[in-house]
């Protein structure tokens, strides 16, 4: 019995694999994760490490240069890349793609901890973290601002109540605060009040740790009775900081406040983040790798509302990024096109065979093959994404062709006035060879994509896999389920309808049509070479001269900005001048809100732009326009851009790194004569190097014998 025939003299065992197929095609798409793109494990390990008060040679001399040796006899490495600056060594371990980054990690750490006690004692130890190409941008941001709170209230505020409990959410990796200023005492030293009571700076800072103390004391215990035992060793309130005893000046004693302002501020002034302008401290949510983010992110909105509702007098609450937003708005799209896609199909079919009930049996093959594929995706540990979602929709073309080459064969079989049972059996028969051949054909021209190597086989494995397994897939389910439809569903040649009889004499003329046309095409073949080798030598500028991208980008619906400050500048100088950077944002027609992220020499900004259905531009000319608004901001420079269709990993689409043994100024001369030639050509919309000498600096030169002849150490001094 040939294997089409079993299927088709057993309906019920046809049916039945069939809906074993469904079901579990079914459950494993209910069950797979929802991201936005395929993870993609490209991994970075971070080693920061804090020298408060040294320069940038310090630094690189004695903290980064010792780690960088260690780091890089660590497996799985692909390349290290470092900075020094004036206080901060920052080492980056770059691992090669879907390496094992927590094997990585641990030996980072280990050889991290072999040459700790080598690094200066005044250094704090190094911060060793890993980040992946899905951890740069967090999944959704929350923003808490008010016009009554300082930022070192809401900071506290959200430590001991907001983060623990976004934190519990399922699913939620972690939830970073940005922009955070933790309450801290602030001490002002006066050095002229130090001067006139022979008082040093260091020796404040002894008179601190010896009487600001953390005690733990214990507790007594008699024969019968124990009691606890606590003490007021550590100091908590301004007015205690200020009555400090520093000095027993003769008799006299010398408190903190004689000789420093004492204040109750923040532990750094470092960063500031706006929402919109107002001043405002941000909550970054991070979902885990194996998580579905749009479950993740519906279970943080779930308890926003009670968040809300506890949140002190004048704190307010808003979401200023939302990533799943983009993410259901693009599966809905695609959803919607490939509904469209199926009706399309359907109506070209009825057209084409003229019949109901042919049209229901490749109706009914295609959904099952799209379903069924859920089965493959689960199996090689898939996710449903915006390219795998873009597989079913291209399969969609492919896994109907299966079914209507069935039907149709099986209505010619029929027309030669075979019953439709034996015309199923005879035309399934025949059709066996190139069902699978073709099957074989086209899950072989699109599975070698997935294994590609590097960052394109990494994110269109799922795409290529996915589409490949639609594809075998709707073969089987034209070897079983098709067949016994025909021979079920389809009528006699005498039983058609009119319009069916209709259709199939048009055809007929179509039919003789072409082959008249045919025959008179290959008699005139020197012609029909000749156009399609020149068809084929025009197409080959075109190609050439077409642009290349990995991927075309996409309206998400915001802008970022990188914005670069003076070296020199400060805080409040950066923050001062980034405010007009909102006012450029919020100049356009299509501006919704914006977020700011600010240091002292540049920050991170970004525009979020009105729903796609209320605005007539797209992002592209809106970013041109924001380009133009921003170039006016004075004391700043701001490159505005908008995300990249896919993860790649890198900061930007162009980076050249140029290593050599020549001292830094050197390549920094020769680095500003590659940047002078990349702005020239003009096809460099920003262009800038992570290595710079303008800050300026101070050099303070000791006289080491005066030092000595006053009795003095370096140290001291």
């Amino acid at each position: 019995m040939r294997l089409t025939d079993l299927f088709i003299r057993r309906p019920v065992l046809a049916l039945v694999v069939n809906i074993l197929l469904l079901i579990g095609g079914g459950i494993a798409l209910l069950n797979l994760n929802v991201r936005q793109y395929p993870r993609s494990d490209q991994s970075v390990i971070s080693v920061v490490t804090n020298y408060f008060g040294a320069n940038a040679d310090l630094v690189r001399g004695f903290i980064t240069t010792p780690l960088e040796r260690v780091i890089a006899s660590v497996d799985g490495i692909e390349y290290l890349e470092s900075s020094s600056a004036q206080g901060l060594s920052t080492i980056k371990a770059h691992l090669r793609l879907n390496y094992d980054s927590t094997a990585a990690l641990a030996q980072i750490a280990a050889k991290v901890d072999q040459v700790r006690s080598e690094l200066p004692i005044e250094s704090e130890a190094p911060n060793v973290n890993i980040e992946t190409a899905d951890s740069q941008i967090a999944s959704m941001y929350l923003s808490f601002y008010s016009a009554e709170l300082d930022q070192s209230q809401i900071t506290d505020y959200l430590l001991r109540v907001v983060q623990p409990r976004i934190s519990a959410v399922p699913g939620v990796q972690r939830a970073d605060i940005l922009g955070s200023r933790t309450f801290a005492m602030r001490i002002w030293l006066k050095p002229n009040r130090l001067a006139a009571h022979g008082l040093s700076a260091q020796e404040v800072s002894d008179a601190l740790a010896r009487n600001n103390y953390l005690s733990a004391v214990g507790q007594t215990k008699g024969s019968l009775i124990s009691v606890n035992l606590i003490a007021n060793t550590d100091l908590k309130t301004v007015d205690e900081f200020k009555n400090l005893s520093v000095k027993n000046k003769a008799g006299s004693l010398v408190r903190l406040e004689d000789i420093a302002d004492v204040t109750l501020g923040s532990e750094s002034y470092q960063e500031e983040v706006r929402f919109s302008g107002q001043k405002a401290t941000f909550i970054g949510i991070w979902a885990l790798p194996n998580a579905n983010a749009l479950d993740v992110i519906s279970g943080v909105r779930e308890v926003l509302p009670e968040i809300e509702r506890q949140l002190p007098t004048g704190l307010k609450l808003s979401v200023p990024y939302d990533a799943t937003n983009y993410i259901r708005d693009a599966l809905h799209e695609i959803i919607q096109t490939l509904l469209e896609t199926l009706l399309i199909v359907a109506i070209v079919i009825f057209l084409f065979m003229g019949s109901i009930r042919s049209v229901v049996i490749p109706l009914v093959a295609m959904p099952l093959s799209l379903i069924g594929a859920g089965v493959v995706m689960m199996t090689f540990g898939f996710t449903i994404n915006l390219l795998t979602i873009l597989a079913v929709v291209l399969a969609v073309g492919l896994v109907v062709d299966d079914a209507i080459v069935v039907v149709e064969n099986v209505e010619r079989k029929i027309k030669e006035g075979l019953t439709p049972l034996n015309a199923t059996l005879q035309g399934a028969r025949e059709l066996v060879g190139p069902i699978i051949a073709m099957t074989i054909t086209l899950a072989a021209v699109y599975a070698p994509i997935g294994f590609q190597g590097g960052i394109t086989g990494s994110l269109f494995r799922e795409f290529a896999f996915t589409l490949a397994g639609a594809v075998v897939v709707s073969g089987f389910v034209a070897l079983t389920l098709s067949p016994m439809m025909s021979a079920y569903f389809l009528k006699g040649h005498s039983e058609q309808t009119r319009f069916a009889h209709y259709v199939s004499n048009k055809l007929d003329r179509l039919r003789d049509w072409y082959r008249v046309t045919l025959v008179k095409t290959l008699s005139i073949r020197s012609v029909i070479l000749t156009m399609a080798l020149l068809l084929s030598l025009l197409s080959l500028p075109l190609v050439v001269l077409s642009m290349k991208e990995l991927a075309p980008r996409e309206d998400q619906g915001f802008l970022l900005g990188i914005v670069e400050a003076a070296p020199n500048s400060s805080i409040d100088q950066t923050a001062m001048l980034a405010q007009e950077v909102h006012t450029a944002f919020s100049s356009i027609p299509e501006f919704r809100m914006s977020f700011q992220l600010t240091n002292p020499t540049g920050g991170f900004s970004g525009m979020s732009a009105v729903p796609w259905g209320e605005r007539k531009r797209d992002i592209f000319e809106i970013e041109q326009d924001a380009v133009a608004r921003l170039g006016k901001v004075p004391g700043l420079s701001v490159f505005a851009f908008t995300p990249p269709p896919l993860p790649s990993g890198g900061d930007f689409p162009v980076e050249f790194v140029i290593s050599s043994t020549r001292s830094p100024k050197e390549i920094f001369d020769f680095t500003n004569q590659i940047m002078g030639k990349a702005q020239m050509s003009g096809i460099f919309t920003f262009v800038t190097t992570d290595l710079r000498f303008d800050q300026p600096q101070t050099e303070i030169v000791l006289d080491r014998d005066k030092i000595a002849s006053l009795g003095l150490s370096l140290q001291g001094v």
